[in-house]
């Protein structure tokens, strides 16, 4: 899927942006199952897990991944995880599940081996008891160890730390495989 950028924009900057823009605004790490708005659903800006994260930060961009994941999920349901014992999709939760995001982001072919870590890159971990986990590569780094940082939801609410190699990752995607930049 390819989407028209002003030519000074830099997307995987704005990307970036709107994740740090729930730092102080997401306080709360909030699982529970709710009925969503459809499409744009989202719960309330102040709690939220992992995924809100990654999904306010491409809704802000006018990327939609509960529509994207969920009208892809109607045509490819068995391509999906089948961990929650669901026959059908669910516009409500699935969006908000890491596996199915990394699902997603996998078939539409932004999947990229581990490394090389860019700005508004988004990254799967597995976390201790077979978690899932998800952020976003920042386009700051941490000063002792040169990591770039990231900004994600692991319990506190929505935070930028050095955390790349903290778990073992799972996954590495570019949505903005092609960054515009100024070539003066």
């Amino acid at each position: 899927m390819l989407l028209a950028w002003p030519a000074q924009a830099d997307p995987a900057l704005d990307l970036v942006a709107a994740a740090r823009d729930q730092v102080g605004r997401t306080l709360v790490y909030d699982p529970r199952y709710e009925k969503l708005a459809y499409p744009m659903g989202d719960v309330p800006i102040e709690r939220g897990v992992c995924t809100d994260v990654v999904i306010r930060a491409f809704r802000s961009q006018g990327i939609d991944l509960q529509r994207l994941v969920h009208e892809d999920m109607r045509k490819h349901f068995q391509a999906y995880p089948q961990s929650w014992g669901l026959k059908r999709p669910d516009a409500n939760i699935d969006h908000r599940r890491v596996p199915n995001l990394a699902t997603y982001f996998k078939r539409q072919g932004l999947a990229l081996e581990p490394g090389d870590y860019r700005a508004g890159d988004i990254v799967t971990w597995m976390l201790p008891g077979n978690l899932p986990h998800i952020g976003i590569v920042s386009d700051r780094a941490d000063p002792g160890s040169g990591r770039p940082l990231i900004i994600h939801n692991i319990g506190a609410g929505t935070r930028e730390e050095d955390m790349l190699t903290a778990y073992p990752a799972t996954g590495h995607f570019r949505w903005f495989l092609i960054a515009t930049t100024n070539a003066n």
